[in-house]
């Protein structure tokens, strides 16, 4: 059954599916555009065009189809796994991989890959499209996850993160000339208001975000810098990093896309918490990969 929503535009001049984004947290731009190309979005009870500009005391009415369930499959897809036992696995994720299934990714994700691999020793607390996932890197994000395989391991490491325990460090090219060559990036992060899909920095409905940042190298107008997680928010490193003005080289989001780089140059290059088993402190460590180092070729010849 159809869910209708219904609004009342107080502004003029905004665009029809930017509004509708941004006063729902459940729908993207792009699902509201597909929304009004199958004519469910009416405004003044007339299908519009997704740039039409709304007028003050517009109203408009959007029929939202129930969601259809989606089911994530077991794919013999490779996995590079660094550490596997009863308790977990730290896989090593390629760039361009997305974690777990999503509208538009219900195949190839770093999810199906576990479920051929594990069957299902995996950990259900998130569900069946995110089993085993206690933490997220971004789909063109390089590095270390981990993943638990039972509920109590889950809970263990998701405790860790919770308590900034959890050792996360990552390896980023940025644009941009650092004056100071380390620094702490204390600023809150929340949705975005108008793009959904996005994260800025904001004091509406967000939440505390800490990163700790060192310079390794400067390269001109470019710098190869090094990144600690305190906390683990949705885009976190590329948002911070953004606001001080020094976005992630390739980040067509929060920065520009460069010619010769696809997507942006983020490792996450090491990994530390306390084995829920043994409780016994234990870390991992990722080589940079090939094209974070054919990035760093090119600067050095800059």
């Amino acid at each position: 059954m159809s869910d209708i929503l219904e609004y009342l535009a107080e502004l003029s001049d905004i665009r029809v599916d930017s509004f509708i984004a941004g006063n729902n947290n459940e729908l993207t731009r792009s699902a509201v555009q597909k929304l009004i190309e199958e004519n469910k979005v009416l405004v003044n009870n007339k299908p519009v065009s997704k740039n039409y500009k709304l007028k003050s005391g517009d109203f408009i009415t959007v029929e939202v189809p129930e969601p259809q369930p989606m089911d994530a499959l077991p794919e013999n897809i490779p996995l590079d796994i660094v550490y596997e036992d009863n308790d977990l696995l730290v896989v090593n994720k390629p760039k361009g991989m997305v974690v777990h299934p999503a509208h538009g990714n219900h195949n190839g994700t770093l999810v199906n890959a576990l479920l051929y691999h594990c069957g299902n020793s995996l950990s259900g607390i998130n569900g069946v499209i995110r089993p085993g996932i206690v933490h997220r890197i971004d789909k063109n994000t390089s590095g270390l996850l981990i993943v638990a395989k039972n509920d109590k391991s889950h809970l263990h490491l998701a405790e860790q993160i919770k308590a900034h325990s959890f050792m996360r460090e990552y390896e980023a090219l940025a644009s941009g000339y650092f004056k100071d060559t380390e620094g702490i990036i204390d600023v809150p992060i929340g949705r975005h208001k108008i793009d959904r899909k996005k994260m800025c920095v904001t004091t509406e409905n967000s939440r505390n975000a800490v990163t700790h940042y060192s310079v390794i190298r400067q390269y001109g107008g470019y710098a190869h810098i090094k990144l600690k997680l305190e906390t683990g928010r949705t885009h976190q490193i590329r948002v911070h990093l953004a606001y001080i003005g020094h976005a992630v080289l390739g980040d067509d989001v929060y920065g520009k896309a460069y010619k010769g780089i696809d997507g942006q140059c983020l490792h996450a290059r090491k990994i530390g918490f306390i084995h829920p088993t043994t409780n016994k402190y234990i870390e991992f460590t990722s080589e940079l990969p090939d094209y974070f180092i054919s990035v760093l070729n090119k600067l050095d010849k800059m």
